[in-house]
């Protein structure tokens, strides 16, 4: 068995991988305000609601864009599986080349995406992770992390919306028919989505363009269907993309 653990800005997932697919999925918000008692007894919650051991499992691999939770959820995963849990970091993955200016910036889930992608396609990929964040992780065919583009997320720009306007409320993410809004809703729901709409394919083109135009597309995170009128332009849309990635990561440490 193994488990991965994704530490995200809104949600940890936690993912437990046997028999080749994920088995359980499990989602806690992301609090960095509490112990590793309140993670530790929410995971023993689900590991016995699911009939599983912790001693069973064989790897454990951690990925972490929240530095303040990071070791609160490290010290939780050694006090039940031990202390030989796997960290991902840029020097994780050799096989992998972050050719970024400063390594040591970029986003553990950003490598697992690209881990995960590269180990499925032998060609060049952007992956477009629909996020609290909405990134644009860029692979070459010849597993090279080339860069990163990064803007808020559909969730965070509404909120920012929400937060900083007197008159404007927040307002659910449901893609609407026309760009011309008849209320406050729909105008709201115009401009985010449907901007967000032309924003991903504007960026996928001026990648591809920037590659000689030789580039697929691959999508993941929990917002990656909401648009569908973009579906057409991945290959795939994966939503255990990061999660993969990390069991690759897993697999290759073990051996």
């Amino acid at each position: 068995m193994l488990l991965a653990v994704d530490v995200g800005n809104t949600d940890t997932v936690f993912g437990l991988y046997q028999f080749g697919s994920w088995e359980h999925l499990w989602r806690m918000r992301s609090l960095p305000q509490e112990s590793e008692s309140h993670y530790e007894s929410r995971l023993r919650l689900h590991f016995l609601e699911a009939g599983l051991w912790f001693g069973d499992m064989e790897t454990v691999v951690l990925s972490s864009v929240v530095p303040a939770l990071t070791p609160v959820i490290l010290k939780m995963l050694r006090s039940l599986f031990g202390e030989d849990i796997i960290v991902v970091g840029p020097d994780i993955y050799p096989d992998l080349e972050i050719q970024i200016d400063h390594p040591h910036e970029i986003g553990a889930d950003l490598i697992a995406n690209a881990v995960a992608v590269r180990s499925r396609y032998q060609q060049n990929c952007v992956v477009v992770d629909f996020g609290t964040a909405l990134t644009f992780t860029t692979v070459s065919k010849d597993s090279k992390i080339l860069g990163v583009a990064i803007l808020p997320g559909l969730v965070t720009a509404v909120k920012a919306l929400f937060a900083n306007t007197a008159q404007l409320p927040e307002v659910p993410l449901v893609l609407p028919s026309t760009a011309i809004g008849k209320n406050t809703t729909e105008a709201i729901q115009a401009g985010i989505l449907l901007g967000y709409e032309g924003l991903v394919k504007s960026l996928i083109s001026r990648i591809r363009e920037e590659l000689g135009g030789e580039c697929i597309a691959v999508a993941t995170g929990g917002l990656s269907s909401i648009i569908e009128t973009l579906k057409d332009e991945f290959v795939e849309i994966d939503n255990k993309l990061t999660l993969d990635g990390l069991r690759v990561i897993g697999e290759k440490v073990r051996g």
